[in-house]
């Protein structure tokens, strides 16, 4: 694969995760589909920028470790689905070595998004912004709170540190 493909294709991963953000924000889901697009790009791309065979396969690892737990997480009602699919699909890309600087990075940034959320719910709406669907959700404090935003956000600061990204952006 040449390195200009290569180059493209590395710069799905995080606009793929942004994506996943956003429509946790709009429509508090995140599509299966994202997530096995960035599985699809780690199967294509890991070959050709890791060190050995064996990076890839601790990157499964990783992954894997991370969607075990987030399906315990799920199933006591704590997370999301699509989180716990989003979060495995980007620890895919992060490996054991930033996985535990993404794990608290995400905590931090969903706890201040939780405060947020939060402190805006305790405010009306103002009328304009009424007929907003995906605002009246993200107000009702029956909902929970779209944290794929916080997953994106710690993936943004994390994954450009990685081995993994650094091999395929100079390749």
């Amino acid at each position: 694969m040449t390195s200009a493909i290569l180059s493209y294709l590395i710069f799905a991963v995080p606009a793929l995760i942004i994506l996943a953000a956003v429509y946790d924000m709009f429509t508090m889901t995140i599509p299966n589909a994202i997530s096995l697009a960035l599985l699809a790009l780690f199967v294509v791309i890991a070959p050709f920028v890791a060190p050995d065979w064996t990076t890839p396969l601790m990157h499964l690892g990783a992954g894997a470790i991370v969607l075990a737990i987030g399906i315990g997480l799920f199933a006591l009602g704590w997370v999301g689905g699509g989180d716990v699919k989003l979060a495995a699909a980007t620890v895919l890309w992060i490996g054991f070595g930033g996985m535990i600087e993404y794990l608290f990075v995400a905590a931090l940034a969903g706890g201040a998004l939780t405060l947020a959320i939060l402190a805006l719910r305790r405010l009306p709406l103002p009328e304009f912004a009424m007929s907003w669907g995906w605002l009246d959700r993200l107000h009702d404090s029956r909902n929970g709170v779209p944290y794929g935003i916080a997953l994106a956000i710690a993936a943004i600061v994390v994954l450009p540190t990685t081995p993994l990204w650094l091999g395929a952006v100079s390749a």
